[in-house]
């Protein structure tokens, strides 16, 4: 049993041929807590979609679903989180970001998020 990190995945879509959709259903299988911000508002499972962060959550691992240049929006948002973690999915690696996050002194991490969880290594880092 591995323990459950609260996870923000940034780029959620109700759409189930999205990874970002795959995710949310395979964090909360394995018992993890996640937020998820979108474009539109919705619901995947039990996690609504949201459409802004808020400046309150406790994340532990922000994971990446939106391509460098949308990224730039949520920046200073994402960084004043404090995560441990930011996990760069196939499509969003961003070195300018990534730099910026570890220059934070947070883990940027260029991983495919349903990989480390089938693979047992999400919460490993």
């Amino acid at each position: 049993m591995t323990a459950s990190l609260t996870t923000l995945v940034l780029g959620a879509s109700e759409n189930p041929e999205r990874y970002s959709h795959l995710a949310i259903v395979q964090l909360r299988k394995e018992n993890h807590s996640v937020y998820a911000v979108g474009r539109r508002s919705g619901q995947v499972l039990d996690v609504p979609i949201q459409t802004t962060l808020a400046p309150d959550w406790k994340i532990d691992t922000v994971t990446l679903y939106l391509n460098p240049q949308q990224q730039r929006d949520y920046y200073e948002a994402i960084l004043s989180l404090r995560p441990r973690r930011i996990i760069f999915n196939p499509g969003t690696e961003n070195e300018e970001f990534a730099d910026r996050v570890r220059s934070a002194g947070m883990v940027a991490q260029e991983a495919c998020t349903l990989v480390l969880l089938r693979t047992g290594q999400y919460s490993l880092y």
